[in-house]
């Protein structure tokens, strides 16, 4: 495990850290806290609403029970609409009636339109 002895045996001798049940009562609703928002909510955010529910924790615990629960903030895309269509036009027809394997060659064409938006 790439570990000296001695950094073992002073492992071993080291008392275990006893977290009360407040503390595990906090941990558990940062945690669930953080699941709602669909691991969106920072430490700033996440210690607001803590302090709502009665918490008393700021910032920069938050961030560091974050970090020790492994908590990390995915930022979301947001949704972009890239195609602007008129309602008023009309609908092209549906020739091909989901047969996609033609019979013969050149019986059915096909054709791709990307389009891209422009930032």
């Amino acid at each position: 495990m790439n570990v000296s002895r001695s950094t073992y045996y002073a492992w071993c001798k080291r008392p275990a850290k006893v977290i009360t049940s407040a503390e595990l009562h906090l941990y558990r609703r940062l945690k669930a806290l953080f699941k709602e928002s669909r691991n969106s909510l920072g430490s700033r955010e996440l210690s607001r609403k803590l302090r709502e529910e009665g918490f008393y924790i700021g910032r920069y615990r938050a961030r560091t029970l974050m970090r020790r629960l492994n908590l990390k903030v995915r930022q979301r895309v947001a949704y972009r609409v890239t195609t602007k269509r008129k309602h008023s036009d009309a609908v092209a027809d549906d020739l091909l009636n989901q047969n996609f394997n033609p019979v013969n060659k050149n019986e059915v064409w096909s054709g791709d339109i990307t389009y891209r938006a422009h930032r």
